[in-house]
């Protein structure tokens, strides 16, 4: 059977779903178990599983602690209460790019425990259709993060369920691939499953790849990225024996040779730049006052993911990518600081450029801020 054929018979199918779950029916997954649903604002629109992104990647809970300082090898300090926050990669891009308005859906495992359950609370609260996220397997991922003063992070994950996410599970939610316009996806889960996002793409959609924490990349998975997103750390990692050259312009041209349809590198106080083959462009940083700087980077990737959607120019997506991205790290913690789109336009009129840092750059920082978190 054709793939045209197979898309049809996929949105019939989606149809079919969405309106048993509009009146209460419960549908189980693939491994059995009823799944955990909303169809948000998308009950009985015409446009039944119509997303403009759909994320596939980790949901952890955050346990945040504030020090004055990171301790060294085999010190300890002390810090602050520790808080609970919902957080993780995908789930944290999910949140972001609904926040601004994207119809989007979340693919994800999280356990069956509380931790679990707060992910899936704050996914539906943003407006996040949760009918991919597949509940059991494993506990809930949880990454450790500790936040100083200037709002720099360092963060360890444990991955839970988010290791148990498979190519399976992504076979199995091959509907929600044909029914989106732009799929995200962060290596907090198992290589082998972002490979077979790849191989789920919809022939008109389009794939973004933020590879953190780094690895090297299967040629199958860098050809698909447009673009692929990386700090400077992330580059490198990925480029390898190729890494010449000393500014990001000459790490930027080395990595669209090696396949990537584009490229963005994110630089910190220095904004980004976004290259493809139509040349190479810099994208100016808004000065804000950092305050926190997790979730940054997750939520500039889901803004340039979402603009890209809606049609617009890389070098533009990047530009309002980077403001979301600064407007993120002015809040304490990852999804409660995602601005709205009014929030962000309130940042129209910044100054570019004489920021401190953008976030995307370090451990904590991501482009377009004055300082952002490239991880959670």
């Amino acid at each position: 059977m054709n793939r045209p054929m197979n898309r049809v018979i996929n949105r019939v199918i989606n149809r079919v779903i969405n309106r048993l779950m509009a009146h209460g029916s419960w549908l189980m997954t693939h491994d059995g178990r009823p799944p955990h649903v909303t169809t948000g604002t998308y009950q009985g629109s015409n446009l039944m599983y119509d997303y403009d992104l759909l994320v596939v990647g980790s949901a952890n809970a955050d346990l945040v602690i504030g020090v004055e300082r990171r301790p060294g090898a085999g010190e300890t300090v002390l810090g602050s209460d520790l808080t609970v926050h919902p957080g993780g990669k995908g789930a944290n891009q999910a949140v972001a790019a609904a926040r601004l308005g994207a119809r989007t859906a979340l693919l994800a495992r999280v356990g069956d425990d509380g931790h679990g359950r707060l992910l899936l609370d704050s996914q539906r609260a943003s407006g996040v259709d949760t009918v991919g996220v597949l509940v059991g397997g494993a506990p809930t991922g949880v990454a450790l993060i500790t936040v100083d003063p200037s709002g720099d992070n360092s963060i360890v994950v444990s991955p839970g369920a988010n290791g148990r996410l498979t190519p399976e599970d992504v076979r199995a939610a091959a509907s929600l691939f044909q029914a989106s316009r732009v799929v995200s996806a962060q290596l907090e889960i198992p290589l082998e499953t972002v490979v077979e996002v790849v191989r789920n793409l919809a022939d008109d959609s389009r794939f973004v790849l933020n590879p953190s924490p780094p690895r090297p990349l299967p040629s199958e998975v860098l050809a698909a990225c447009d673009p692929l997103i990386v700090n400077e750390h992330e580059a490198k990692v990925i480029l390898g024996d190729s890494a010449v050259g000393e500014t990001p312009e000459d790490w930027a041209r080395i990595l669209l040779a090696k396949g990537p349809r584009s490229v963005v590198v994110t630089l910190g106080a220095e904004g980004a730049l976004v290259a493809s083959a139509q040349g190479v462009t810099r994208v100016p940083s808004v000065k804000v006052a950092a305050v926190d700087t997790t979730g940054a980077g997750d939520a500039f990737t889901a803004a340039l993911a979402w603009k890209l959607g809606t049609g617009s120019a890389l070098p533009d997506a990047a530009a309002y990518a980077a403001r979301v991205g600064a407007a993120a790290v002015t809040k304490e913690g990852a999804q409660q600081s995602f601005p709205t789109a009014a929030e962000v336009d309130a940042l129209c009129c910044a100054n570019p450029g004489d920021n401190p840092r953008t976030p995307g750059r370090g451990s904590g920082s991501a482009p377009g801020t004055s300082s952002q978190g490239e991880s959670q």
